[in-house]
């Protein structure tokens, strides 16, 4: 993997923060409370965060601030497109599932392209707290965090949410589908 420029152009930089902006102001519902302008003064201080959320933008995610933490002072975005961000299907749950494979590979893992990306999958936990905000993932599904002990018997787990309810699920971790990718969050 070549190590590339985290630094968006100053151009780049200002229709991000518009399109956040917009985002923000059209789901208050997602964020009660919180301000847009402290949030921007946030984003504006740390250019490696701004490229982190461009990588969840541009690859389908609609990052959007879902909460605050007090204790720390940051802002928490999670992915809040309505379906699993289509850049990011069709991968397999990490590199080691990847490499298991001996047919018909993945382009990519969820573990790596999140890394690479510079967020974190979704927890059970967070993907329910999600779910909380709207109905997402009503047609596709989600890879999360998979604890050790089920990744160790080669399993991971996803979600969706189907029938008015969040279902969790289990897969071979090599397994990938066209309709399943992942959703990330980032700390600002």
């Amino acid at each position: 993997m070549t190590k590339r420029n985290k630094e968006l152009s100053l151009e780049h930089r200002e229709e991000l923060l518009r399109t956040l902006k917009d985002r923000f102001e059209k789901n208050m519902n997602r964020h009660k409370g919180l301000e847009w302008a402290k949030v921007q003064a946030k984003l504006e201080a740390t250019s490696e965060k701004l490229w982190s959320l461009n990588e969840m933008e541009v690859t389908g995610g609609e990052p959007d601030v879902v909460s605050h933490d007090n204790k720390t002072g940051e802002y928490i975005f999670y992915d809040c497109s309505a379906e699993s961000p289509k850049g990011r299907r069709s991968v397999c749950y990490d590199r080691e599932a990847l490499e298991s494979r001996k047919n018909h590979k993945p382009e990519n893992n969820a573990i790596d392209m999140a890394t690479a990306m510079g967020i974190e999958l979704l927890t059970e936990e967070k993907y329910r707290e999600l779910q909380k905000l709207e109905n997402f993932d009503l047609k596709t599904s989600s890879w999360v965090q998979t604890p050790s002990n089920i990744r160790k018997l080669g399993g991971a787990i996803f979600c969706d949410h189907r029938y008015d309810t969040v279902f969790v699920y289990h897969n071979g971790a090599e397994s990938y589908y066209a309709a399943r990718g992942f959703r990330g969050s980032l700390r600002v």
